[in-house]
């Protein structure tokens, strides 16, 4: 019972969602779908005027039989019945039957269950009687009209498989197109400034892809120069508070010593803290920022580092590795997280060490669900149980430090299995995976050479 409503469950959230279909596809159904419809109302036509014209030749040939078999009749005194002709025939149809008693001659079709009519002709004697006879639609004019239906659902058929063609062929290469385009969209958002959609999607025929890719490549400008604009704004604010608060540092050092003193050194210090981290992040955004590599053994260096920051940091090894990448860089990122474990999370923290992912976990009330869902965010610091009296300006670092380097950063909370995730958690964890390939000094990654011969 409960697997038949987790099914339900699974359809109804895919029926939620949306199912994804290509364009390809779509304009391959659309264009099968109007072929289809094309096809089936030419065919009915064609069916129905070649009946019709059918019909009425053989009714134009009873017609000039029926003439001809009145005058052997009337030549031979009312005596002689020619080509199957009757005289008062019960079978004939009481309409056509109306129509010669009014004194016309006249041709009906009537309709069998079978699907073959029967083709009448009738014309009104001098006495009052009717002569009429009948025949059937010749098996040949059945024959014609099936070949006929047969070769219109074959050539209904191949107008349908020729709008699939004909749809997939269009479709590929608007579809190849628009991921070109979505590709191109997305080195733009992740940092690339240098890629244009427009030249990315290529072509020779213009069309509204072109109009979008336009349109995409002006709006990342607008955005590129409005977040150039603010990270100039921001590093000029910052590096001319750099002078005054110097100032400030070396007018508290002047200061008698006691309480008031204390208090406006550590202030002036954390100002200064704050304008330096301000600079930093300044610095990481203008993606000008470039690793000085070094070949270190990680976990090493990172017991090594950890014991100069902190004696209450607990450091396992569980496999050694050899990495190429900044040690001042991967210090600073490693001294971050652990800063703000210390900070915002509760004693044991942890760092480990396994390969080239370090991770370092405390045990508090894990990361806010902005900071899980978004990433880090300067100058917002999530939830207060949390966040403490910081600026969200360290864990900012942390991920634009492992951007230079090529790494990622993720962060995630640590709850026991089958536990809500209303539930608060246990910790909190931030997770660095170092890259394979560290980046050249010129912020690109290395190319692989294959050997010549396999």
């Amino acid at each position: 019972m409960n697997r038949g409503h987790r099914a339900a469950d699974r359809v109804r959230g895919m029926f939620r969602t949306g199912l994804r279909t290509g364009v390809r596809w779509k304009i391959s159904a659309a264009i099968a779908l109007v072929g289809a419809l094309v096809a089936v109302a030419l065919s009915l036509v064609v069916h129905n005027a070649a009946r019709v014209s059918m019909l009425d030749n053989a009714r134009d040939v009873q017609d000039e039989r029926i003439q001809f078999a009145l005058r052997l009749y009337s030549a031979s005194q009312r005596q002689t019945l020619q080509f199957g002709t009757k005289v008062d025939d019960p079978e004939l149809p009481q309409e056509l039957r109306q129509k010669v008693l009014k004194g016309r001659r006249a041709t009906f079709v009537e309709e069998k269950p079978d699907g073959t009519p029967d083709i009448w002709a009738a014309v009104p004697l001098a006495d009052g009687h009717v002569l009429s006879l009948h025949s059937r639609f010749t098996d040949r004019s059945a024959t014609v009209m099936k070949d006929l239906d047969q070769a219109l659902v074959i050539g209904s058929i191949a107008v349908v498989f020729g709008g699939c063609a004909l749809g997939v062929l269009i479709g590929g290469q608007l579809s190849r197109r628009l991921r070109k385009a979505a590709t191109a969209a997305s080195e733009v958002a992740q940092g690339q400034t240098d890629v244009s959609v427009r030249d990315s999607i290529g072509g020779v025929v213009k069309d509204e892809t072109d109009d979008l890719a336009s349109a995409v490549d002006a709006m990342a400008d607008a955005l590129k120069q409005r977040l150039e604009a603010e990270r100039r704004v921001t590093a000029d604010i910052a590096h001319e508070l750099r002078t005054p608060v110097t100032g400030l540092l070396t007018a508290a050092e002047l200061l008698p010593p006691g309480r008031p003193s204390e208090l406006v050194k550590d202030r002036a210090q954390a100002m200064r803290t704050l304008v330096e981290d301000v600079l930093e992040v300044a610095r990481l955004d203008s993606a000008a920022e470039r690793a000085e590599l070094q070949d270190i053994t990680l976990g090493e260096f990172v017991s090594r580092r950890m014991a100069l920051l902190s004696t209450e940091v607990s450091v396992t090894v569980v496999h050694e590795s050899e990495v190429t990448t900044d040690p001042r860089r991967l210090e600073r990122i490693l001294g971050n997280l652990v800063a703000n474990a210390a900070k915002h999370g509760k004693p044991p923290i942890e760092v480990s060490v396994e390969g080239r992912v370090v991770r370092v976990r405390d045990h508090g009330p894990g990361f806010p669900e902005a900071l899980l869902d978004e990433g880090p965010s300067r100058f917002r610091t999530g939830s207060t149980d949390r966040a403490g009296h910081g600026h969200g300006l360290g864990l900012t670092i942390a991920a634009g430090q492992a951007r230079v380097l090529g790494a990622r950063l993720t962060f995630r909370n640590v709850r026991p299995a089958g536990v809500s995730p209303d539930e608060p958690a246990e910790g909190a964890v931030a997770v660095l995976w170092l890259p394979e390939h560290a980046p050249t000094n010129t912020g690109s990654f290395p190319m692989l050479q294959l050997p010549d011969t396999l």
